[in-house]
């Protein structure tokens, strides 16, 4: 645990002292938030989307981008370093899903650059980016199956069940269901980057006691990284984590999750981003076959703020909720 701790340290110092030259080079390459008029996925406008977002205006986002660099390299970095046991093949599925889902989000990112003036649609469409994003998470599902040998999901009250090759749709539906949640949550200043901290700490505690040392040092360093971004990410944000970022913590919350074996610790501890993407989900089923809106707006940040609460403050509290799923999550996975 100390050397975990050291290398949690290290990825915040090193993310700290490059952070404020990587928001410079943001603003000199302009990959900042445009002036913008959004529709969902149904081609609708979302005024109220707008209406609270358009004073962001010109803030700068892709810091997700800096956390893959320095996390990949620092994770890679500690084995030359430390003595560590390690899996090669646990560290591939670690690393492709990070890192694979990141550069989908970059180029997510970068057509919202290069369509922003034509279209009122930023980014990829959804169907679009819900099937490279399956096609993405089918490959460490796969391997998970096939070379690391989870077949068997762990249900409270039942035990251990083996679901044999359903595993991978399982893993994949997982990964992605996170991946967006994450995305969807990640609509307020530090919401965000702080739940996944929380999270995080919570993963490090179980991949400890568990003594799966290659996920406990992935975990250390991405809670380095994650943290020092945090403090720029705060209200009023000097900088975001963009589709490169958001996309990229979210498969990274999933494997974490799917690697401890803790399925049900995975959806507790993330209880938050599951309320977020269960909003939305909901008032998009609403839009598609009722032809109206269940809620009067989605998701559940984007409520509240229509209801007239300070962005601060929904996030403040969204972080005590995450705190409390954090430790009824770890009750539930280290519970006999």
């Amino acid at each position: 645990m100390t050397q975990l701790l050291g290398i949690t340290l290290l990825s915040l110092f090193v993310t700290l002292i490059l952070i404020i030259p990587f928001i410079d080079f943001l603003y000199k390459i302009k990959l900042r938030r445009q002036d913008q008029t959004t529709v969902d996925p149904f081609n609708k406008p979302t005024p109220v989307f707008d209406k609270f977002n358009n004073w962001k205006v010109g803030t700068p986002f892709g810091g997700g981008l800096l956390i893959i660099c320095v996390s990949t390299v620092i994770f890679l970095w500690s084995f030359g370093i430390l003595n560590l046991k390690i899996n090669p093949v646990e560290i591939f599925v670690i690393l492709f899903t990070f890192i694979s889902f990141g550069l989908l989000g970059l180029y997510d990112d970068a057509k919202k650059l290069a369509n922003g003036a034509k279209i009122p649609f930023f980014g990829l469409r959804l169907r679009y980016k819900l099937l490279l994003q399956l096609a993405i998470a089918f490959v460490p599902a796969t391997i998970l199956y096939t070379k690391l040998g989870y077949s068997f999901v762990f249900i409270r009250g039942i035990g251990l069940t083996d679901i044999g090759f359903l595993y991978i749709p399982f893993a994949a539906f997982v990964i992605v269901a996170f991946v967006n949640a994450f995305n969807i949550t990640d609509g307020l200043d530090g919401l965000a980057s702080g739940l996944m901290l929380i999270a995080l700490v919570s993963f490090l505690a179980i991949s400890y006691t568990n003594v799966d040392q290659s996920l406990g040092v992935f975990v250390a360093v991405l809670m380095g990284s994650v943290a020092a971004f945090l403090y720029f990410n705060i209200f009023k944000a000097r900088l975001w984590l963009g589709d490169v970022g958001s996309m990229s913590l979210g498969a990274s919350l999933a494997i974490i999750g799917l690697l401890t074996g803790k399925t049900l610790a995975i959806v507790v501890i993330g209880g938050v981003f599951v309320l977020e993407v269960g909003s939305s989900l909901i008032q998009l089923l609403s839009k598609k076959f009722l032809k109206r809106k269940i809620l009067p707006a989605a998701p559940l940040h984007l409520y509240f703020l229509k209801r007239g609460w300070d962005e601060p403050k929904i996030v403040m509290r969204a972080w005590l909720l995450g705190a409390f799923f954090a430790i009824l999550g770890l009750y539930l996975a280290f519970i006999k």
